[in-house]
C-alpha cells in the first residue's frame, strides 16, 4: 500500500512563488509515476504535471516554462515548483501516484490548498 502526504500549499499574490511537496509512504518501489493534479472550484480536476521514475516529465500547456516537477532519486519525495502564479491557478493540489508509468493513477493524496490572489 502506499500513502501520499502534500504540503506547501498557501496564499500568495499574482506573480509569486510556491512550492508543492509529496511525500510517497508505503510501498515505493512499486510506484512508477507521480503526479500533480487540481481542482478548481467547479471545475473538473486536471492533470498539471507529471514524472516518472526514469525522469520523463509531462505538463500541462497553460503551466508550462511556469511550473516544474522533479524527484528525489528514490521517489519518496515529488516536488512541484509553482513560479510566476496566475489567480487561474487557483485551486486545491492533489498529489497522484500509479504503477504503471502509463497510469491510472491507483493512490491519491488529501490535497492543498493553492491560492493566488490578483
Amino acid at each position: 500500500q502506499v500513502q501520499l502526504v502534500e504540503s506547501g500549499g498557501g496564499s500568495v499574490q499574482a506573480g509569486g512563488s510556491l512550492r508543492l511537496s509529496c511525500t510517497v509512504r508505503g510501498d515505493i518501489f512499486s510506484i512508477n509515476s507521480v503526479g500533480w493534479y487540481r481542482q478548481a472550484p467547479g471545475k473538473q480536476r486536471e492533470l498539471v504535471a507529471s514524472i516518472t521514475r526514469s525522469g520523463s516529465t509531462n505538463y500541462l500547456n497553460s503551466v508550462k516554462g511556469r511550473f516544474t516537477i522533479s524527484r528525489d532519486g528514490a521517489m519518496i519525495m515529488v516536488y512541484l515548483q509553482m513560479n510566476t502564479l496566475e489567480p487561474e491557478d487557483t485551486a486545491v493540489y492533489y498529489c497522484a501516484a500509479a504503477r504503471r508509468s502509463s497510469g491510472p493513477w491507483d493512490f491519491w493524496g488529501q490535497g492543498t490548498q493553492v491560492t493566488v490572489s490578483s
